[in-house]
């Protein structure tokens, strides 16, 4: 059998695969193994989401990770396509950590929209219209006229008169009994 001997570039060969893979195993960072880990900044995605409100902020999270936080490529991305690709299921973001949890329970809380009559000031057009419901169908004027205002003015009327046609409708439904 034959001397085996090692020579010098085969010796060198597994010195330096060994300290690689030393250097690997023990030196490396976490944070940059695993892409998992990286967290997207919440403004990040609250500006994107404020050029673009019909994106899914999962979606935006989703390319802010894949991208490495780079708020162009995501801005460019859905220029050119419209939409961001879907996340995968497995996708799961982490939610920011609530500050004020007090001031995050009260906003919930939406004010009330006042209805069409005061919003459109109609509440003098009320007892005008139970007046003409008993005279019968109201008096058409024209269609469309080529004036600007007068168009206007009918759109107005026409409004006007369909939000009182349909609060009639609907006292006229809660006065008959249901069967």
């Amino acid at each position: 059998m034959p001397d085996q001997t090692l020579n010098v570039p085969s010796l060198f060969l597994v010195v330096l695969v060994t300290s690689l893979a030393i250097r690997y195993f023990f030196f490396s960072p976490r944070s940059s193994v695993s892409p998992r880990g990286r967290q997207v900044d919440p403004a990040q995605v609250d500006q994107i989401a404020t050029m673009f409100p019909q994106a899914d902020r999962r979606a935006i999270q989703w390319d802010l990770q894949r991208n490495g936080g780079s708020v162009a490529a995501t801005t460019e991305r859905m220029l050119s396509r419209g939409f961001l690709d879907t996340p995968p299921p497995s996708f799961q973001p982490q939610l920011p950590p609530l500050s004020n949890p007090p001031a995050a329970a009260a906003s919930p809380v939406k004010p009330s929209l006042p209805d069409l009559i005061t919003r459109y000031n109609l509440k003098s057009k009320i007892s005008d219209s139970n007046e003409l419901e008993g005279e019968g169908a109201s008096v058409k004027g024209p269609v469309w006229s080529n004036n600007r205002d007068e168009r206007q003015e009918l759109l107005k009327q026409r409004r006007e008169e369909m939000i009182l046609k349909a609060r009639r409708r609907m006292e006229d439904k809660e006065r008959t009994p249901a069967p």
